[in-house]
């Protein structure tokens, strides 16, 4: 019984919530000892193992979860409650023809989804089955991953990645540090330093290691990878000593050691615990335009169904209101179908219609969108263009849900560092007290050789100066965290920077403070490495210096500073603290600050990154002051990171300014061509940054965002502070609406040199104050929609200073304007996520801070270049694809079903299908499926290299303009009109001739059957008339789905297969093709269904062509050469009379340039084409920008044309 009882309790205990999930920290025993006796009270917590699981089914959950998630979708639900019709009342078809669709849907559906789980577990295991090293009994031993539990002692070598959330006993480096690349959590691939616990750290070996008694206190799990609070109390042989943890000494999960041979660590976190696990973030569903668009489209032939429904049933009662058809003699009534009320038969009635016209709706169209969404993705990965060597990367498709959303893209956010930029760092020159120095170019006053002509205030110093300027550059080898990493040489012996210099390199989280330290090496001040808490530099003498490394205040994104404590041989006490001049300059009290403010804002006009740099004295008592400061707010458990704030905030102030760096990021490769192509494509780019606004705005100037007639409108806290907001924002908005008061927005580009444009500056502090303003104030309401109205009146919109969240508030403000455009978000940092995930398509650059926005991201790229086919191209084929595949299903459905609710008409009302089940359940599943799929795979309605080349043509596909509702009305009633002529067409024809050549009559199968075949052929013709791209593939599924209907129909009557002898279409098909009228009149209907359709579209293209359609006209009248197709100034060798005639012929175009057209180009430009015999001249969009790109743009030419135009 007692065993029961224990069994019963710990059950219980497992299941029910127990105490220790809702307290607030937990105690963890290292190396499971329990604490010496009368210390504290020993009370083993349980904690979850360290499996990591990822997927979304086990094996016993996976049919009824899927079957939930699935018919959680309306379409799936809407086919089960029919088929569950069919099954309970007596319906003119068969169950099988919405079943087995239905389950086929299903199944594809499932097999995907479970498949795709299958490679989440296989993923799952391989990391949870992983070798790890556990220190045991003081032996090293092997265990999986999974087996690891909280307070194991774990070794780690270098190079390894750590199995879960570790604290950092100790390391083989002396000092007790190791280092760390976090780029799978944070994006930041840089090495950062950890440090071991001061009590523990000269525990070397695993015996050593397993002697430690201690246990740890932290807080429980929480998913912030930057914060964590602890402490550890250490049982030495009197008092427990208590050190604080911070995140210093946290080793987190999915993180590698380097540079460090290797450390003990205990577990505090593990499995579903750890920081990375809870990370694991759970992004909203993202919907397309075009799954909106399908969704109403449902919803009317859903009223559509219902109302043909409604019409039938009303027929048949009023059609049987005559005693002698209600019940004819040869269809007598039961006695219970006698009984049965009115309404009750009525509405089973109903429900029977429901089911025979349920095909309308077509839930093949759900698979066949999933498949070509899934397959169609490849095209992005296999794409050769977007593939980066350098990286060795392909672009990546981490959600196919929104390939055609990127052909629909109005906005695009794009973070700069890393993103326009490379986030290589280059140090370009610092300023001393108003004196400047270039590395290798000007130093301690003197001009090197081969520096001639460069810009340069300087002086030579005087022996005060002298000082400074070695504080400076000391305080540049001081104030960082680099680490030195140091690579052996041929004869295995390790070189230090000032012995071998080539063999070490330096490595820090920031590619800023490398290229500040290596510039300053070229300065005459090397620093050499950090050993025992002393950091060495080499002056210019070659002596070696030595600081004690006290105290690290280390950067963060609020403060932007770091300063580093440290004490000199001499024994004096220094504060150094390097930050943005935002962040330094309120805090000096002396120092020139004017020269150096000047020097400042020159280098970030210049497009540079400055930081500046100051220092202060400390008194041996000011340093007691501070350490006791520090300790305080580092032992405290709660509220740690604001008490750390404050002290910093009391140490970091009446500093001395030395003076201030410059650092150069470069503009990633055809950045500036990709923004460009992105304003000519009606795309309006918007820059989102952290960046200082000087620098930022440089940027934006180099990479075309900005161009030089550009009339620059500020909205930021210089401004703010003059006048108040309300007055700027109302002055802004008369400047840009008095201007675009005469001029639509359409007409309006970047590229017009005699237009201005505008370009509106923001900064995170006055976009706060916009998005949350005063409620006092009366006119606060519309404040948003001022700056919106403001927005969209520029050409480009540069935010800067701007917090990760309020990059993703602007999204979501352009998002939930009453325009709702499609907006895009790409970056490359953990400052972009939020961003990415709010936009409607995300995408991450695999840059240089790692891979945490390419992870949540819905497509990935190497680079930001690759941002142009893949809009442009890529983006655009989608769009055009999946437009025709949806509307295509709506037209063939309309098609298939229309007939059958005319048949009613003839045959009382009854019900009686039209076509036979084989038919009804083949048509959208085997007949017409594969010819549309693979149309939306593979279709290219204009050829690749007009599209990069050509921009312009992204605009006639922009607000999604296939699938506007006057297209979709088109279709149907095509697809009426289609029906009215197979149906009455068939009828009438064989309204006399209703014999065939073997005196046999023809039944009602066989009408169905004929019907039916004008039907496939009708709709698979349409497809091949729509289709541009025609290769062998196209042929063999369009002409080899009509020949399996052909071979499908002799099989199923019986011809080919005799014992399928199927009593009701046995030989009807055979009887049918017996009969010459109904091959007559097969062709006769397949052609007036396809007529109207082909004038419509000759007529349209002739009178009021899109751009798209000049351009695959004049692509067919070249022969696929229209890249090489060259505007009217570069034909030298026309006859004078072709002369005179375009010169009539350019007059004439002029004269009619301000038709209304369906999609205006802009920047017209007239080409030379044979369209007749006779030249004919057209108006179209330049394609080709090759021929002088030199020359600047005259009166009377495009901004971007290949040559002069021909006067006239």
């Amino acid at each position: 019984m007692g065993m029961d009882f224990s069994t019963l309790r710990t059950l219980i205990s497992r299941y029910c919530a127990g105490e220790e999930n809702w307290v607030d920290s937990r105690t963890i025993y290292i190396g499971h000892k329990e604490p010496p006796p009368g210390t504290e009270a020993f009370i083993q917590q349980r904690f979850p193992d360290n499996r990591i699981v990822s997927s979304k089914y086990t094996f016993w959950n996976f049919i009824p979860k899927n079957m939930f998630e699935q018919f959680r979708r309306v379409a799936n639900f809407y086919f089960l409650i029919i088929f569950l019709v069919q099954l309970i009342i007596d319906t003119p078809t068969s169950p099988v023809t919405s079943g087995l669709p239905l389950f086929f849907v299903i199944t594809v559906t499932a097999i995907k989804q479970g498949y795709e789980d299958w490679l989440r577990h296989k993923a799952d295991n391989a990391v949870n089955r992983c070798p790890v090293h556990v220190v045991q009994h003081g032996k090293v031993i092997r265990k999986q991953s999974r087996k690891l539990r909280v307070g194991d002692v774990v070794f780690v070598k270098e190079d390894e990645t750590f199995p879960c959330d570790l604290i950092l006993l100790s390391s083989s480096r002396d000092d007790g540090t190791c280092y760390v690349t976090t780029a799978s959590l944070d994006g930041e691939s840089s090495h950062k330093t950890y440090y071991a616990v001061q009590d523990t750290k000269a525990y070397r070996t695993e015996k050593e290691v397993d002697s430690i008694h201690a246990t740890i206190e932290c807080e429980q799990p929480q998913p912030d990878l930057y914060k964590f609070v602890g402490r550890i109390n250490i049982y030495m042989d009197s008092e427990p000593v208590a050190r604080p943890l911070g995140s210093e000494n946290l080793l987190l999960r999915g993180a590698t050691l380097k540079n460090t041979e290797h450390i003990y660590a205990v577990a505090i976190y593990t499995g579903m615990e750890t920081k990375m696990a809870l990370n694991y973030q759970s992004k909203c569903q993202k919907r397309s335009a075009v799954e909106k668009s399908m969704n109403a489209y449902l919803v009317v032939y859903l009223c559509i169904l219902i109302s043909k429904a409604l019409i039938n049933t009303a027929l048949k009662y009023l059609w049987q209101a005559d005693p002698n058809r209600d019940e004819p003699w040869y269809n007598q009534r039961t006695e219970a179908e006698r009984q049965r009320h009115v309404v009750i038969r009525a509405f089973t009635d109903f429900l029977a219609f429901m089911v025979l016209f349920n095909y309308i709706i077509p839930v093949s169209m759900y698979v066949t969108v999933e498949m070509q969404k899934f397959l169609g993705s490849y095209f992005i990965v296999w794409d050769d263009e977007m593939f980066d060597e350098e990286l060795g990367e392909r672009a990546v498709v981490n959600t196919s849900d929104l390939n055609e959303e990127l052909g629909q893209v109005e906005y695009v956010f794009t973070d700069k560092t890393g993103t326009l930029t490379e986030n290589n760092m280059e140090f370009i020159e610092c300023c001393v007290d108003g004196h400047v120095y270039v590395p290798h170019a000007i130093c301690n006053g003197q001009v090197m050789p081969g520096a001639a002509g460069m810009d340069m205030i300087d002086s030579s110093p005087g022996p005060d100066a002298r000082m400074r300027e070695e504080l400076f550059f000391r305080a540049l080898c001081l104030c960082h965290t680099v680490q030195v990493k140091e690579e052996e040489t041929v004869d295995g012996i390790k070189h230090g920077i000032h012995q071998g210099k080539s063999t070490s390199f330096y490595i820090s989280s920031s590619p800023d403070e490398v290229a500040l330290v290596e510039g300053v090496k070229g300065l005459g001040f090397t620093y050499v490495r950090l050993k025992d808490s002393y950091m060495e530099i080499l002056n210019r003498e070659d002596e070696i210096e030595r600081f004690e490394l006290l105290e690290v205040l280390t950067f963060d994104s609020v403060r932007r500073r770091m300063s580093v404590i440290v004490r000199a041989s001499t024994g004096e006490f220094y504060l150094f603290c390097k930050g943005a001049d935002s962040s330094i300059f309120p805090r000096v009290i002396s120092g020139k600050v004017e020269q150096v403010k000047a020097r400042v804002e020159h280098n970030a006009v210049e497009g540079l990154r400055t930081l500046c740099v100051a220092y202060k004295p400390l008194s041996p008592e000011q340093y007691q002051e501070v350490c006791h400061l520090l300790s305080g707010a580092k032992l405290a458990l709660q509220d740690r990171d604001k008490r750390l704030a404050e002290a910093y905030d009391l140490i970091e102030k009446d500093l001395i300014l030395l003076g201030a760096t410059a650092v150069e990021d470069r503009l990633q490769e055809k950045a500036a061509d990709t923004i460009e192509s992105l304003h000519k494509a009606g795309i309006k780019v918007w820059v989102l940054t952290g960046d200082k606004m000087e620098t930022a705005a440089a940027t934006c100037y180099a990479s075309k965002l900005f161009h030089r007639n550009t009339q620059i409108l500020e909205l930021t806290t210089k401004r703010t502070d003059e006048q108040s907001l309300h007055d700027v924002l109302f002055d802004l908005s008369r400047t840009v609406l008095r201007h675009h008061g005469t001029m639509t927005r359409d007409t309006f580009s970047g590229l017009s040199g005699d237009c201005t444009d505008f370009g509106l500056i923001i900064d995170g502090a006055t976009l706060s104050a916009v998005m949350r303003p005063d409620q006092e104030d009366s006119n606060s309401g519309n404040y948003k929609e001022i700056f919106l109205e403001i927005c969209r009146n520029c050409s480009a919109v540069l935010c800067c200073r701007m917090a990760p969240l309020q990059k993703a508030q602007i999204v979501k403000l352009i998002k939930a304007s009453k325009e709702h455009p499609i907006t895009l978000a790409i970056g490359d940092g953990a400052n972009d996520v939020s961003m990415i995930l709010e936009a409607h398509v995300g995408i991450g650059i695999m840059g240089k801070e790692g891979r945490q926005a390419v992870r949540n991201s819905d497509y990935a790229i190497p680079k930001f270049k690759h941002l142009k086919k893949m809009l442009l191209v890529h983006g655009h084929y989608y769009y055009i694809r999946i437009s025709e595949l949806v509307q295509y299903f709506f037209y063939k459905n309309v098609c298939f079903i229309f007939p059958q609710f005319l048949y009613q008409f003839f045959c009382g009302f009854s019900q009686q299908p039209l076509y036979d089940t084989a038919y009804l359940t083949l048509y959208n599943i085997s007949f017409t499926s594969l010819p549309i799929l693979l149309y939306s795979l593979i279709e290219q309605h204009v050829n690749m290299d007009i599209l990069k080349k050509d921009p312009s043509l992204y605009r006639d596909i922009a607000k999604n303009s296939l699938l506007q509702w006057p297209s979709f009305i088109y279709w149907t009633i095509l697809g009426v009109y289609d029906a009215i002529v197979m149906f009455f067409g068939a009828y009438f024809l064989f309204d006399n001739t209703t014999f065939t050549s073997n005196g046999q009559m023809f039944g009602n199968w066989t009408f169905g059957t004929l019907v039916f075949t004008v039907l496939v052929f009708t709709v698979t013709f349409k497809l091949a008339l729509d289709t541009h791209y025609w290769t062998w593939i196209n042929h063999f599924v369009i002409w080899g789905s009509l020949i399996f209907f052909v071979v499908f129909s002799l099989l199923w009557g019986g011809i080919i297969w005799p014992f399928l002898n199927y009593q009701r279409m046995y030989y009807v098909f055979m009887q049918m093709l017996s009969s010459g009228p109904a091959w007559l009149s097969i062709i006769l209907l397949i052609t007036a269904s396809l007529l109207p359709d082909v004038v419509k579209k000759v007529i349209w293209r002739a009178l009021w062509p899109t751009t798209t359609e000049r351009i695959q006209s004049a692509d067919k009248l070249y022969k696929g050469q229209l890249s090489e197709f060259t505007p009217l100034g570069s034909f030298h060798v026309l006859s004078k009379t072709s002369s005179h005639r375009r010169a009539s012929g350019s007059q004439g175009n002029q004269g009619n340039a301000h038709n209304p057209r369906r999609s205006e180009p802009f920047n017209k430009k007239t080409m030379f084409t044979r369209w007749q015999k006779t030249p004919d001249y057209r108006t179209f969009t330049p394609l080709l920008r090759f021929a002088d790109s030199s020359r600047h743009p005259r009166q009377g030419q495009a901004y971007g044309g290949a040559g002069p135009e021909t006067s006239v």
